[in-house]
């Protein structure tokens, strides 16, 4: 039901927007969160964002570059990513749920788009 788009290459310390759209389910009531998991490493959190915008958390490592956003009505919700390093290359998927840091808070995912940072 939740459905990711943008992902793509791109270089050192460029940008990327990912999309997060919901096909059949509302998520204006929901939190919603971005998780990203690299080849050989577990999946970790990267950003969250509250029903209506007013609460953000962001991982440490992505702090000041990761922009995590929603319009409840285009019922999407986005990560723009800034200042990109090679780092953060790996699947990027989204979640729908309760507003937590842990990917047990979230119990609707999105099935992943691909970031690749060259260096």
């Amino acid at each position: 039901q939740l459905g990711e788009s943008g992902g793509g290459l791109v270089q050192a310390g460029g940008s990327l927007k990912l999309s997060c759209a919901a096909s059949r389910r509302t998520l204006s009531a929901l939190s919603m969160s971005w998780f990203r998991q690299a080849p050989g490493k577990e999946r970790e959190f990267v950003a969250a964002i509250n029903w209506d915008g007013g609460i953000t958390y962001y991982a440490d490592s992505v702090k000041g570059r990761f922009t995590i956003s929603r319009d409840n009505a285009k019922n999407t919700v986005y990560l723009q990513m800034r200042g990109l390093k090679p780092e953060d290359t790996a699947v990027y998927c989204c979640a729908a749920g309760s507003l937590g840091v842990s990917s047990k808070d979230y119990d609707d995912w999105g099935q992943g788009n691909q970031v690749t940072v060259s260096s």
